[in-house]
């Protein structure tokens, strides 16, 4: 069994990373170190957190390494070597990596070999902003620590077992032979949701649920008998819920009309789409929503208002496609402490018979909606790199 275990997800210009150690032999997992490196190629920033949640002060040495940082590669070097200081006599035994896109051949954690990274290397026009530096993450790793085991976990996993109908385009046949399908993302946060759910709804955790991971990213997936059975992501994570700086949902003639009339090329909309648009782009102020909430400006407004009101429309299609609603569960930043966010999609989600406890819904809850409320909300926090260090356990345990 695997008794340290680095957690990596990479991004286009941060790496987020958990240490996790087993106790006692068995699955029970610890996180030892938690952090993230970000801003790569421009001015990095290198921060640690201890299991406490406390910073800990890093060393001049890695504060000088930081400085240097210049690229993903670098990033790996400065990390790995911090890591290797302070685990000493005990090192790593496994890595874990969060991989935004499995396509539909991988529904489930695989070690990773030449032939899994050639695949994964093969997705990345499905998922440019993310697939190349998790790729990247594995190639560096597998150069600095040959011997390494290393598990690839898909955030598309999980939605695999929706309906075959649920997952189409109304595109060309040919196209959907092609890979152009519904994926959905988002999938290790919600299956860490979905495993622990019966420790806060009992048997009611096997029935019609609808999870709303709201951050910077942003998404809601139905579930029933904690299965995935529609998101509101799709083809990427551009999808769905307007987002920080992502747009969601757009007719596509937006794209053709910026195209033929405003000169446009393809890489501005694609920057324009992911990186100006959503609470941003609404707000001309920022895509945080805390800073929104706290800014009294009519446009700061106009872009809260757009992010419920998308929520709610989610909402109701969500409940549609399972049949009805019987939980609602909030996680991820915003969902787990925007307590003004949580109570607005509540209260917009009335007509479903759910009805908010605003002295528990400030609490944090857990449970926030009232006792003679239909449908119950939740707020649970999601903790996508202890699923992760949970597979790796298990895929690594099982390998020959």
């Amino acid at each position: 069994m695997p008794d340290k275990i680095l957690v990596i997800n990479a991004g286009s210009s941060s790496i987020k990373f958990a240490v996790f150690t087993t106790q006692e032999n068995s699955v029970l997992l610890c996180t030892i170190y938690r952090g993230q490196i970000t801003r790569i190629e421009h001015q990095t920033r290198f921060r640690v957190y201890g299991c406490s949640g406390h910073p800990l002060e890093l060393e001049e040495r890695f504060l000088a390494d930081a400085k240097k940082i210049q690229s993903h590669g670098d990033a790996f070097s400065v990390l790995l070597d911090w890591i290797g200081h302070h685990l000493g006599k005990s090192p790593l035994t496994a890595v874990g990596h969060r991989i935004v896109h499995g396509g539909e051949d991988y529904s489930t954690p695989v070690i990773v070999t030449e032939e899994v990274l050639h695949n994964l290397e093969e997705l990345v026009p499905l998922a440019p902003l993310h697939q190349p530096y998790q790729a990247t993450a594995i190639k560096t790793l597998a150069q600095q620590q040959p011997g390494l085991p290393q598990v690839a976990c898909f955030d598309t996993a999980f939605h695999r077992t929706q309906p075959f109908i649920e997952q189409q385009f109304a595109l060309p046949r040919e196209l959907r032979q092609q890979g152009i399908l519904k994926y959905g993302f988002h999938g290790l946060s919600y299956e860490y949701i979905a495993n622990i759910l019966p420790e806060y709804l009992g048997g009611a955790a096997e029935g019609n649920v609808v999870i709303a991971h709201l951050g910077q990213g942003a998404s809601m997936c139905a579930i029933k008998a904690r299965r995935s059975v529609a998101t509101t992501m799709t083809f990427s994570p551009l999808d769905g819920l307007p987002m920080g700086t992502r747009c969601g949902a757009l007719d596509p003639s937006v794209i053709f009309y910026l195209m033929r009339e405003k000169g446009m090329n393809i890489d501005t909309v694609e920057n324009l789409l992911n990186y100006k648009s959503g609470l941003l782009g609404v707000s001309g102020i920022s895509g945080d929503m805390r800073e929104l909430l706290n800014n009294g400006s009519p446009q700061a407004a106009e872009a809260v208002d757009l992010f419920v009101h998308c929520a709610g429309r989610e909402l109701g299609s969500l409940a549609a496609a399972l049949g009805g609603l019987d939980a609602l569960v909030f996680t991820a930043g915003i969902g787990e402490h925007s307590a003004a966010i949580r109570e607005r999609i509540c209260r917009e989600a009335s007509w479903l018979g759910l009805h908010v406890d605003e002295a528990e819904n400030v609490a944090e809850g857990p449970r926030i909606s009232t006792l003679d409320s239909s449908v119950s909300a939740w707020v649970i926090p999601t903790n996508e790199e202890l699923i992760i260090a949970e597979h790796v356990i298990r895929v690594v345990s099982e390998s020959p």
